[in-house]
């Protein structure tokens, strides 16, 4: 069965696409002849050029929303434009707070299953194949929803790679919104925005991450500080921060976050399976652990036996050095 038509939820900020956004749009244009943008905020006209440059061919939006809570309005004008126009094949989102929402109340309003935590697509005889790890990422299982169009299918983040497509910028088309009722009250009154110095954890091209290795919440400062040296991003596993060492924003692994970047520096770290899910997508993986037989190293590019807490200032006073001799970066 082809697939003629996929909306793609969107997000931005300032003018600024979400690369979740660009990431599900290079899925979709490989699937499908026509990719449309659901978009909500004030900014439609400023990430035209970009989402139409990534493949969407028109950006359905609901415009700025004045604080109300996304996925009311949002699941309720992509349904009446549904009822009103037909319905796509498929809608790609993303496991963002907000879309993870959208997906649920556009379910509801539709009568449609949605299949979540995907990490992969392809397209089947009978539709489009969802791709599943299981077992700890041991396994790939495939799933297709067989009721009627739309299908929806929320993915992980990092699962596909953004590509320009070099396309015009994308028509915009303003969505109406019916009543939403009470549900349509809700506001936004705070979010909480994780505190940072360097790249967002899940677009850093260079990730720092220890473990219970460090043996002490006080040194995972030496985290932190090669993260800075290297330009990247810290990071932790699921034990340091159940133990409160690093606030959640640092977890990566299945119920953190999800990283592909350039080099993963695993410093500490055993290598759980579930720890091992949200990383091993890395180009190149560097572990560092003073047991020879941690699972870590069956991933890893490079592998370092010794005392993290040994090896990592001795890593940095090597960094120290080469910038004193003029080196770069």
């Amino acid at each position: 069965m082809a697939v003629g038509r996929i909306w793609v939820v969107t997000e931005s900020s300032g003018g600024v696409a979400s690369p979740a956004g660009l990431e599900l749009l290079a899925a979709a244009r490989r699937l499908a002849p026509v990719v449309e943008a659901v978009h909500w905020g004030g900014d439609a006209a400023e990430v035209a050029a970009v989402l139409g440059g990534h493949g969407a061919t028109r950006i359905l939006t609901v415009g700025d929303l004045e604080g109300a809570l996304p996925a009311v309005p949002v699941a309720a004008a992509l349904a009446a434009r549904i009822e009103a126009s037909g319905p796509p094949d498929a809608v790609f989102l993303t496991a963002s707070y907000d879309q993870r929402d959208l997906a649920g109340r556009l379910s509801a309003r539709l009568d449609r299953p949605v299949l979540t935590n995907a990490v992969g697509v392809t397209e089947g005889a009978d539709g489009l194949l969802a791709e599943h790890a299981a077992f700890g990422g041991s396994t790939v299982v495939r799933a297709r929803i067989t009721a009627p169009p739309p299908h929806l299918f929320v993915f992980r983040p990092r699962t596909f790679a953004a590509e320009a497509a070099g396309g015009p910028p994308a028509d915009v088309e303003v969505l109406a919104v019916p009543d939403t009722g009470a549900a349509g009250a809700a506001t936004i009154v705070h979010r909480h925005v994780a505190e940072r110095a360097g790249p967002a954890l899940d677009e850093a091209s260079v990730v720092v991450a220890g473990g219970r290795g460090l043996g002490d919440p006080s040194r995972f400062g030496l985290i932190e500080q090669l993260a800075r040296r290297l330009g990247g991003a810290p990071a932790g596993t699921r034990a340091v921060v159940d133990a409160g060492w690093v606030p959640y924003s640092y977890q990566v692994g299945q119920t953190g976050t999800t990283v592909k970047p350039t080099v993963y520096l695993a410093c500490g770290i055993s290598g759980a399976t579930q720890h091992l899910v949200g990383m091993k997508g890395a180009r190149h993986i560097v572990a560092i652990n003073k047991d020879r037989d941690a699972p870590i190293f069956g991933v890893a590019d490079l592998g370092v036996v010794g005392d993290v807490t040994k090896v990592l200032p001795r890593l940095l006073e090597a960094l120290d050095a080469r910038d004193d001799r003029g080196g770069t970066q």
